[in-house]
């Protein structure tokens, strides 16, 4: 178990005890840590002492004073050093089993493990949990977790993940909660397995076990062309979309009346897909899975108009392509309107067809370099573009492999990155870089 240093940051103690960036941490007070949660534990003294472990193999001991809460300066390459853990079921729905070839590596791994769900809220569907790991999470209160829960009907959850193992969720949430434990679910929806009576049961039996069971998130299931071997499946129509909009309207009322809100809150592509208004802001608590897409779109259109702009354009700004998959498309098409419209601007959002992954996928994260130069190729009288920053990632790569630099190379004209609304509005108005 060895923590491999990604970096060290200035001016802390690691850089100057002169640790550097892949060197390896051993152990900390004779205890060879097993991740950052037992990390910043170890670390939490007056005193500490560090194996380190350098490119040659050769270790040393470092002893440092610090204050009580003063951060080493660390960063790691992951945040466990013993292994994550992975996901042995074959859930139906499972999108990485769809995901095309030859991608970033990071887009196949299945982890499945709570210290990530605890740390950087992943889902995690406790069917690999071993008693020594309810007995830490609950001994260090490692609260909340985030839960792939899709069906609390045992046989369906079965049936759904294909792990006979998957049927006990019920009792496994309430060891959790009744030990204090807080969880946010989430409930990928598949048409014919578990939408229905049987989402009812689960809306029933997750609110049964509020609040220490906080949120329960719904999200279409996601289809990919790459679905060769895999189960019969197929996406809502608008109207199923709207029905279930309906339904979990009248439980979200029957919520909020016990509780003060919502409760159960459906992804945005339900309501793009009935071509129904999205809930307002108010509606989602403060958004707490909006990194699951619970209310992105909401949140970006508040932004959007909280967002004061200050200069009017230059007169000689270029026209910019604004290039979204095609469901906020449809969210955004009005915003950019209304702002041409304000400031005779001539800006256009162009949706993008994801051919790569296949028709059935339209949200603009999963966008690729490969469709998006493609389809602004004929284009040729814009000399701007700015890119959703959703379609890189930390390393400004596309999901494609493609760099942002290989990018560029490949569009003859400016390119910028919009990370949100703000940025978004003020690069379409004032150019901010």
């Amino acid at each position: 178990m060895k923590g491999l240093i990604s970096a060290v940051r200035p001016n802390t103690l690691a850089a100057a005890y002169d640790i550097k960036a892949k060197e390896r941490l051993i152990k900390v007070n004779g205890i060879a840590p097993l991740d950052l949660i037992e990390l910043s534990y170890l670390i939490n003294s007056e005193k500490v002492t560090l194996e380190i472990e350098n490119t040659n193999g050769q270790i040393r001991q470092i002893s440092i004073e610090k204050n009580l809460d003063e951060d080493l300066g660390l960063e790691f390459e992951t945040a466990v050093f013993n292994g994550t853990r992975y996901c042995h079921n074959k859930c139906v729905f499972c999108f990485v089993d769809q995901m095309i070839p030859n991608m970033r590596s990071s887009l196949y791994e299945r982890d499945d493990d709570f210290r990530l769900s605890f740390l950087y809220g992943n889902f995690l569907t406790l069917t690999n949990m071993s008693e020594q790991d309810y007995d830490r999470i609950i001994s260090t209160h490692l609260s909340p977790l985030y839960v792939s829960v899709h069906a609390t009907d045992p046989e369906t959850r079965i049936c759904m993940m294909k792990n006979k193992n998957a049927g006990k969720i019920m009792s496994e949430l309430k060891r959790l909660t009744d030990n204090g434990i807080k969880v946010h679910t989430q409930i990928v929806l598949c048409p014919g397995y578990n939408d229905g009576p049987i989402l009812e049961k689960t809306f029933n039996d997750l609110f049964s076990l509020a609040p220490m069971v906080e949120t329960m998130a719904v999200v279409p299931v996601g289809l990919t062309k790459e679905r060769k071997d895999l189960p019969e499946l197929r996406v809502f129509t608008p109207h199923e979309s709207k029905s279930i909009i309906k339904t979990v309207q009248e439980w979200q009322k029957k919520a909020r009346a016990k509780s003060g809100k919502s409760f159960i809150y459906l992804g945005d592509e339900f309501y793009v897909n009935a071509e129904m208004e999205l809930p307002a802001s108010e509606e989602y608590d403060g958004f707490p899975q909006i990194e699951n897409g619970i209310g992105l779109s909401r949140s970006f259109i508040d932004d959007w108009y909280k967002t004061t702009i200050y200069n009017e354009p230059k007169s000689d700004m270029y026209p910019a392509l604004i290039p979204v998959g095609t469901s906020a498309f449809k969210i955004l098409k009005p915003l950019i309107q209304e702002l041409n419209l304000k400031f005779s601007l001539q800006h256009q959002l162009l949706p993008i067809d994801n051919n790569f992954f296949g028709g059935a996928v339209n949200v603009t994260g999963l966008l690729t370099a490969t469709d998006i130069l493609k389809q602004i190729k004929h284009l040729t009288n814009y000399k701007r573009i700015i890119l959703p920053g959703k379609v890189l990632n930390h390393d400004k790569l596309f999901l494609d492999n493609t760099t942002f630099e290989e990018f560029k190379d490949n569009f003859d004209g400016q390119v910028g990155i919009a990370e949100t609304a703000r940025d978004l509005k003020r690069l379409l108005v004032e150019e901010v870089s």
